[in-house]
Order: C-alpha cells, then structure tokens, then sequence
C-alpha cells in the first residue's frame, strides 16, 4: 500500500492557504482537501485498510492534520473577510458633511417666463389676469364680437382659419371670446388682460403657427380713451423690454373695435436704426387694438353710450421672440430640450 505523507500533504495545503487572495478562491481549496472527492476523503478510504496498529496511530495524526487544517482555513478565510469588508468600506464610505451633488432641475419656458413678467407689469397697473375655455362656441368667439356670418374667418367649408369640432363647437381663434365672458358677468368699470392659447389653421412656418399664445386686454370705464391705451402699452413695453419702446398706431379694421388700429413699436433688435429683422424700417408689428364697437357692449347688454373703452390683442410669441431674439416660432412646441436650457 503506498505511504501516505501526512505531514507534506498539511505543509503542502498551508502554502496554499496561505496564497490564497480572495474566499472565493480560498473556498476552491477547501474543496481540493474537504470536499467529496478531496484528499480528506480519499485517506479516509485508505484508513480501515490499515494494519490494527498502524491504524490508531495513523488516525490520530489525520485527526490531528484535519482539525489544525481546518482552524488554518477558519483562520484565514476571517482574514479575507475582514479585508474584504474594509476594501467595500473604503470604497463606499461616505462623508455626509460634504454637500451632496445638485440634482438636475428642469427650466421654465420661455412662454412661462414672459406670461409671468407680462401678468406682473399689468397687475402692478390695476389690472386682473382671467382665463376662458380654448374649446369655443360661435356666440363667444364671433357673434359677441360682431364678427358677421359671412366673414373668412367662419367659412365652414374652406375651414377659413378656424378649427371645427366635429362635437360641435370650435378651438378658439382668439382670446377675446374671454373679454365676451367677462363683460357677460361683471359690470364695468373693467380693466383685465387674458393669456392664453389659441388655434388657427395656417401654413407652418417660421412666423406662423396653428397652436400660439396670445395676449388680450380690455379696459372700460367712463371715459377711458385712446390717450390712456397708448400710456399703458408704452408703460408695459418699456418694462418688459427693459427699455424704452416707442409705438406708432396705424389705422386698421376689426369688427369688434371702433376706430381700429395696428399697433407697431420701435425695433428692440436695431432700436429703431433699422435692421434685417425690422426690414431696415426700424418699426415691427406687435398686434392689433382699437375702441371697442357699441355692438360690442350691447350684446354683452352694457349701455354703449354710458361705458366706453379699449381692447387689444398682441401675440405673446412674438413679443417673447423679440426678447430672447429667437429665430423660429417653432421652436417654442418642438420639445428640444437644447432649447429650453437657454432659458
């Protein structure tokens, strides 16, 4: 029978446990001397095969080599775990009293910025921020306003530049379809601005768009006359501008105001020297304004010789547009994430 070396075979495993740089790899050798088919349990299977004699004293030596092997394994296997639970330690030790890293914020819109610059200038002024409904019908949104039946905007069958709903009534075309309901409900003197969305079906392109903001005002009183439209528009250019804006008033025609006018204002690009955005005429078209028409007050069922007053209507993208000199209205609904971080 061949000569079994107990005591090369423990020397022989020391070295190893002792090179052993992970439990992972400690576990393998364990397994090489305890494990079902380790060396362990191959001499066990030699061990009954011994003479009476040699067998007791071979045995209490294997005894012996087993538990001085196993305390060495116990031993060693502490060792690699305490350095490996110092190596994690290490690597995720946190110091809590370093400020933590700023978490990503969104930004505001453009739109949403102006709309809240805009709603603070007038408010300082006196007036009151409403809102409407942008679904429509053709009383509040035409009939009120004295749009007549057979105006572009109501072509039923071209479309004109009005969406129709197939559940009936329409996507606003304007926001003073608001200025209807507001005067349906409160009794003048009147001074409110609405912002808000509104639709038009229109060819897409850099100027124009099919879903815009607007913003509309309205002022009625006594004597409320186009003096007093002229020093608030020019009050709220120059803040929202942060400069000084001239405006110009050109006479135009809305069946809802009575004189109308177009309202320009001095280039905030070139300041009125004259640019490629103004066309080198140093003026650019902000909206439309005007007295509003008695027909106006009547359906509304106010006296049109008692009350008397302005609206006007200005589209916020523009204005927006001029402030933060963007090229492109439609940018504004294009979800580019690039072009809200400007902002």
């Amino acid at each position: 029978m061949e000569k079994i070396d107990l005591k090369s075979l423990e020397n022989k495993v020391r070295k190893k446990i002792e090179k052993a740089e992970s439990l992972k790899e400690l576990d393998t050798i364990f397994k090489e001397v305890f494990g079902k088919d380790g060396e362990v349990k191959k001499i066990s299977k030699i061990i009954p095969k011994l003479p009476k004699k040699q067998r007791k004293i071979f045995g209490e030596k294997f005894g012996k080599m087993k538990e001085s092997l196993m305390e060495e394994f116990e031993k060693k296997a502490k060792e690699l775990k305490e350095k490996a639970e110092k190596e994690v330690e290490e690597k995720e030790w946190i110091d809590i009293t370093i400020p933590p890293p700023k978490a990503p914020i969104g930004h505001y819109h453009p739109i949403t910025l102006a709309r809240r610059k805009i709603e603070e200038i007038f408010q300082s002024m006196g007036f009151e921020v409403v809102e409407g409904p942008e679904i429509e019908d053709e009383w509040h949104n035409f009939d009120a306003l004295n749009i007549p039946p057979d105006h572009p905007a109501r072509d039923v069958l071209s479309l004109g530049k009005t969406f129709y709903l197939k559940s009936g009534g329409l996507m606003r075309s304007h926001t003073s379809s608001v200025q209807i309901r507001y005067m349906e409900k409160n009794s003048p003197p009147l001074r409110i601005i609405v912002p808000g969305r509104v639709f038009r079906l229109d060819a897409i392109d850099a100027s124009h768009e099919i879903d815009f903001w607007q913003l509309e005002g309205l002022m009625v009183g006594k004597d409320i006359s186009v003096a007093n439209f002229k020093a608030i528009i020019e009050e709220f250019l120059k803040r929202f501008f942060e400069k000084e804006v001239k405006i110009r008033l050109r006479p135009s025609f809305f069946p809802f105001t009575e004189p109308s006018f177009e309202v320009d204002i001095s280039c905030v690009l070139c300041n009125g020297k004259g640019c490629q955005v103004c066309k080198n005429s140093g003026w650019l078209e902000c909206g439309g304004a005007g007295m509003v028409h008695p027909n106006v007050y009547k359906n509304c069922k106010l006296n049109p010789k008692e009350w008397q007053g302005f609206a006007f209507g200005f589209g916020m993208n523009r204005l927006v547009m001029l402030k933060y000199k963007i090229p492109d209205i439609r940018l504004f609904n294009s979800g580019d994430l690039r072009f809200l971080h400007q902002f």
